[in-house]
């Protein structure tokens, strides 16, 4: 774990697909398709299945005009959050991180991370549930082999976003094409689906359900993520090379969402054709999937299946991504890549798991609508920003978005924030009129919620407050220092550490030449048999005895040198064992010798450089030799 010394979005893949010059326009649009894709696969994942599910077989056809509306504003949104990743080259987390002060940034970044967990759950849930239905396994064991979804989006980050790209476009057909073959098997009267695009009032569950939708539709996740994604091109930063870089990505995110916006229509003219219309009030993926075989046959529940798995395997690439892009962008915190989807997919798992054991596989369902509803009511501390930071003509010059964008933006923007003021105002009343002791909800729930709309209100009106710090603070690693001539810095007392490699030769070269004979040089080695974990300094096996014996004759050597000279021997874990020598004896330099190992070697071997570093307060030199 780090700070992150890159201020590049996904540093791994920035820049990492060149775009053709002086080629026609259709082969430049070809080499900009791909990110879109990726945040697209977010609006059809099992959350929205969910949540489509339970609108079209409770209300029929009536709600389709809530995932046109939702589908419009995510359209206009993650433009928006394009527009923000090409032109400033920031994704939204790190520009959030240059506009806030701290006491807001952790909190936006806690709400961050809980949408993101909620995402995930609802990946997690579907993939469970597809791979039931399908195979035949429980579901507590389709929840524990998700965990292998991190090995599935590591090989693929490292194979380059290109493959990863195509992966997701051969998911998103096959979700696709199973919907189509659905919507052929279930002959819905056009007519009457029509008709669904009309608005209507909103109240009770139909509010919820509606909420979930544009939940589900317009996710805050993925406004992180389309912010980094378009940031894998290596653009032209001309004037000219920005406008076709808006144009084309324009058009990706186009094709994209309403792809999304046909799998998410076709689910919910699916339920509303098939259960409310046959008087059934569906509101599990299972029951969907059982209703499905005694209403068409076999056919369209194994298509059902294939689907949800796809759209599941698929989202969770856009989930892991997402949190990677929150942590370093808030935090300007980089931990390990499987580290951090690890340990984004366990914080999805947890509750699935406590769900399962106390509630019960039929409570799966409830689950997938209420993370949906989640991630809505984190909406507008990713929505109001990103207008924000794409309104600032300071930073975005001619790019600025227009008065007309701006009014749509802030007008999505009222809608969902109006929404969930008004689901979270009845839910609450609800709870205290419901409750026998409400004084609970007074004390812990009330003060949240008030705290959260105060929090709102700053990210709203912040910016316009505070724009003079707000430019100041802008700038990914601080300013540049004045530099003056250094003083003279002596060193006397330089450790290196010893492992009887070919290193050791080299290891030992420069920690000479760093201090000359008037410093003190301090050997060091660790034995890290298991005889020595247990029994430290106590050991006195073969191996400890030969290593004693090895680094004595480095000293003596260094002696005749004329260089002064001793050592020391650890015992057990390698990287603690080397600070806690360095701390005792007041070593002010290390030098290390490194393998240069990768990939495989690096977790089967250890990183103990990179361990080390973390532990010590002392400068590290790294002498490095290939194997």
């Amino acid at each position: 774990m780090a700070r992150s010394n890159s201020s590049e979005s996904l540093s791994e893949v920035h820049s990492s697909v060149a775009i053709p010059t002086g080629k026609s326009p259709w082969k430049k649009f070809l080499a900009f398709i791909g990110p879109a894709y990726l945040v697209g696969v977010g609006y059809m994942d099992p959350g929205n299945w969910a949540t489509d599910l339970a609108g079209g077989s409770n209300f029929g056809y009536s709600l389709i005009w809530v995932l046109l509306m939702s589908n419009l504003m995510a359209l206009l949104l993650q433009s928006l959050s394009a527009r923000l990743g090409i032109v400033r080259g920031l994704d939204l987390a790190q520009a959030s991180r240059n506009t806030y002060p701290p006491i807001v940034n952790i909190p936006l970044y806690i709400l961050a991370e809980i949408a993101i967990a909620a995402t995930d759950l609802a990946e997690v849930i579907g993939m469970a549930i597809g791979l039931q239905l399908l195979f035949g396994l429980p579901l507590i064991a389709g929840v524990s082999i998700t965990v292998l979804d991190t090995i599935l989006v590591l090989f693929l980050m490292n194979r380059g976003i290109r493959l990863m790209e195509i992966f997701i476009v051969s998911m998103v057909s096959i979700i696709g094409l199973s919907f189509l073959a659905e919507m052929i098997i279930a002959s819905p009267d056009l007519g009457e689906v029509v008709r669904g695009f009309e608005p209507s009032l909103l109240s009770g569950e139909a509010l919820y359900i509606a909420i979930g939708i544009i939940g589900a539709t317009v996710m805050p996740h993925n406004l992180y993520l389309h912010s980094s994604l378009v940031q894998t091109r290596k653009l032209d930063r001309s004037p000219s090379g920005l406008r076709d870089a808006l144009k084309f990505n324009f058009l990706d995110t186009t094709i994209a969402l309403n792809l999304a916006f046909f799998v998410n229509a076709a689910i919910l003219i699916l339920a509303a054709t098939a259960f409310y219309k046959n008087g059934m009030m569906v509101d599990e993926i299972q029951d969907a999937h059982r209703l499905l075989e005694d209403l068409f046959g076999s056919l369209a529940p194994t298509l059902f299946a294939i689907a949800l798995i796809a759209a599941g395997q698929s989202s969770t690439i856009t989930g892991t991504l997402a949190g990677q892009i929150v942590m370093e962008g808030y935090l300007n915190l980089r931990i390990r890549p499987w580290l951090r989807r690890l340990l984004t997919r366990l914080l999805a798992i947890i509750p699935a798991f406590f769900t399962i054991l106390y509630f019960g596989e039929d409570a799966l369902g409830n689950l997938l609508v209420l993370s949906q509803v989640v991630l809505s009511l984190q909406l507008g501390f990713a929505v109001i920003p990103l207008i924000h930071f794409n309104s600032d003509r300071v930073r975005m010059g001619e790019y600025t978005i227009k008065t007309w964008v701006k009014v749509l933006a802030w007008s999505a923007a009222i809608i969902i924030v109006g929404l969930n003021v008004k689901l979270v105002a009845e839910s609450i009343g609800g709870w205290i009129g419901g409750a026998e002791n409400p004084v609970y909800l007074y004390i812990f729930v009330v003060p949240v919620a008030i705290i959260t709309g105060i929090l709102l209100l700053y990210v709203t009106f912040g910016p316009l407050i505070r724009r003079e710090r707000r430019l100041k603070r802008n700038i990914p690693h601080g300013e540049a220092l004045s530099i003056t001539l250094p003083d003279k810095m002596e060193l006397r007392r330089i450790a290196l550490t010893i492992d009887f490699s070919r290193n050791d030769r080299d290891t030992i070269r420069y920690a000479l030449m760093q201090g000359g004979k008037q410093a003190n040089y301090l050997l060091i080695h660790i034995v890290e048999s298991a005889g020595a974990h247990y029994m430290g300094g106590e050991i006195r096996d073969f191996e400890t005895r030969s290593d004693e014996e090895n680094i004595k004759k480095y000293v003596e050597d260094i002696r005749k040198l004329g260089y002064q000279a001793d050592y020391r021997i650890g015992y057990g874990k390698t990287a603690p064992s080397i600070a806690r020598i360095i701390s005792e004896d007041a070593c002010d330099f290390l030098v290390m010798g490194a393998h240069g190992h990768r990939a495989l070697k690096d977790i089967i071997l250890g990183t103990t450089v990179d361990a080390v570093r973390h532990l010590v307060k002392v400068p590290v030199l790294i002498v490095r030799k290939e194997e």
